[in-house]
């Protein structure tokens, strides 16, 4: 009797899709380096590709820990300055929306940074296995609001009067709150998310937010499942 095939892990799958990712990545190209567990494989997979293939592209990343990965892996950096245009921008996901493909990202305090330079690219993927795709945005996952620390309470008090669920983010097993790579705090709020686009720019109109982490940009979504090919999502 065959010996029946057992079901892949979490890991198989983002590591399937940051496989998939790494063959849209072409000579010559600078790619914006996503942050978080799927991105990481592709940015292994990527600096496997420019030492088989010398690949000749520059990375621009979304993170210190995206950077101290990259370099680790060989893949040359620029800034978002230096970089001038961004080819291809590749990152993880908190959540997708299947219908409209719009994020909610920022589960490691990353996503100011992504979001100007995933909304920089030329193209901007997202890799996510079946987990992370919902019908409806924002039911099961906050969204986080990065916010300069003086205006915290302000921020707060603000979330409070358009009734919704908000909490100052603090770090696991340490006093004090999390703070990014740009020195704010981030505070996570439970809101009700009809159209993503009319909420991202809502919160960010907010005084004393900086980003929040609601995409409702992204051109396509490679999802890691069961099967042997990959799921495309796109608009």
């Amino acid at each position: 009797m065959a010996k029946k095939k057992s079901a892949e892990t979490q890991d198989d799958l983002k590591l399937k899709v940051a496989q998939e990712a790494s063959k849209l990545v072409k000579d010559e190209m600078v790619i914006g380096l996503g942050s978080g567990s799927t991105a990481n494989m592709f940015i292994k997979e990527l600096g496997k590709r420019i030492v088989d293939e010398e690949l000749y592209i520059y990375g621009v990343p979304t993170s210190f820990d995206a950077k101290m990965l990259a370099s680790q892996c060989g893949i040359p950096l620029v800034s978002l300055d230096q970089a001038g245009q961004i080819d291809l921008a590749v990152d993880g996901a908190d959540e997708v929306e299947e219908g409209s493909l719009s994020l909610i990202k920022g589960g490691g305090g990353c996503h100011t940074m992504e979001k100007v330079i995933d909304y920089s690219a030329k193209e901007f993927v997202v890799l996510v296995d079946e987990s992370k795709v919902v019908a409806s945005l924002g039911e099961n996952t906050p969204v986080p609001l990065e916010v300069l620390p003086f205006a915290y309470s302000t921020v707060l008090n603000t979330l409070l009067e358009m009734n919704t669920a908000p909490s100052i983010r603090v770090s696991g097993g340490k006093m004090g709150p999390v703070i990014t790579d740009n020195g704010n705090m981030i505070i996570d709020v439970f809101t009700k998310i009809d159209e993503a686009d009319v909420k991202e720019k809502e919160l960010n109109n907010i005084v004393g937010v900086v980003e929040n982490g609601i995409f409702s940009k992204c051109d396509k979504v490679l999802v890691g499942n069961d099967s042997k090919k990959v799921k495309v999502l796109k608009k």
